[in-house]
């Protein structure tokens, strides 16, 4: 990863290639033989990358249009190209000035893609924050959660970044600072949304045959169904990719959800924490005001979530970042290290389509 950072004063082409250098020489890999990427109009693009680390001539290839969905699952298309044979290393990355640059905090009125935004955008959808506060109202609602346990989340976050050196947020977080925090679209404060920032991950992936120390892509699914995304056509506007998704994972994966040691929940916004924790079964929703106040989710908890500080308060690089930090987990490296962990969950979130990811350690 390069530096997070509100300003990077580099082109995204820049941050890439710094990223993709260390993932490459972390592999002990000079050039890889395929590249992948995922973007909103707002990275370096791939060919770009290819002739800026020098390469003489480049194989599969491919920029796949999405945000926060992607982060688990390009770990699958990574190795479908290896499976297939059509590649052996294979680098993957994200890179975005997503402060100083192009911001994901309104919709604009168009015509084509995203029409029918013109008929919710004047009831207040001005953008994923507005959208995703009023499923969050009524998830909490129903839940019987409230802005003590929404705090919850974010202070234990905030408590995972202060040993993390890349964070960007690393103080801690009274109740009544986060009160006092201004609300955007309730019930999401500001300090219910993640950072918006500049940087870049990337990450290689290889035959498991030539790097038998490596942690490994278990099980990969990806989908979703109406939801979250399209709340004017759902049946519950509180069911996001997770209420689809957990069961086909664990079924793809042979697991139990007692089988997961760390959860790298995409954490876009606070109330997403609880509601991934409910759905993928790691803690039933009668017990989340009792176990999120109890900051069971701590590194050092019964269910460990983002050990680093993740979206929330690490920085915000499309999710990926959460990605790098499961394998830290699992390479016994990560940022407040859970002992002994195997299994890591990953999840990719937009709305009620997305993706999710186990890894496990070697």
């Amino acid at each position: 990863m390069t530096t997070l950072t509100r300003a990077s004063g580099r082109t995204e082409l820049q941050l890439a290639a710094e990223a993709s250098r260390e993932a490459l020489a972390d592999a002990g890999i000079d050039r890889p033989d395929a590249i992948l990427s995922y973007h909103l109009n707002d990275s370096a693009p791939v060919l770009y990358l290819a002739r800026e680390l020098r390469m003489p001539e480049l194989g599969w290839h491919n920029e796949i249009y999405g945000g926060g969905t992607q982060s688990a699952s390009i770990l699958a298309d990574a190795a479908m190209l290896i499976d297939a044979g059509l590649a052996e290393n294979v680098l993957v990355y994200r890179a975005l000035n997503g402060r100083s640059g192009k911001r994901m905090n309104a919709l604009g009125l168009k015509l084509g893609e995203g029409t029918e935004e013109q008929f919710t955008h004047p009831y207040g959808m001005a953008g994923p924050v507005h959208q995703f506060a009023l499923a969050g109202q009524r998830y909490l609602h129903d839940a019987a959660l409230t802005d003590v346990h929404t705090h919850a989340v974010v202070a234990q976050s905030r408590a995972h970044a202060l040993r993390n050196p890349r964070a960007v947020r690393r103080e801690r977080l009274d109740l009544p600072t986060y009160l006092d925090s201004p609300m955007v679209a309730s019930p999401l404060r500001r300090l219910d949304c993640c950072q918006e920032t500049d940087g870049a991950c990337a990450l290689v992936l290889t035959r498991a045959d030539r790097a038998p120390d490596a942690p490994r892509v278990h099980a990969v699914v990806r989908g979703g169904g109406s939801g979250a995304s399209t709340m004017d056509k759902a049946d519950d506007v509180t069911r996001i990719f997770s209420g689809h998704l957990a069961a086909p994972l664990y079924e793809a994966a042979g697991m139990k959800p007692d089988h997961i040691d760390v959860a790298l929940l995409y954490d876009a916004y606070s109330w997403l924490v609880p509601r991934q924790l409910e759905d993928f079964g790691l803690i039933p929703r009668a017990d989340l005001p009792v176990l999120l106040h109890a900051q069971e989710i701590a590194w050092n908890g019964r269910v460990p979530v983002n050990p680093h500080g993740g979206l929330l308060s690490e920085g915000y690089v499309h999710g990926l970042n959460n990605v790098a930090e499961a394998v830290r987990q699992l390479r016994g490296t990560g940022t407040n290290q859970v002992p002994g962990a195997g299994v890591a969950l990953c999840t990719g979130f937009g709305g009620s389509y997305g993706s999710a990811a186990v890894l496990t350690a070697p």
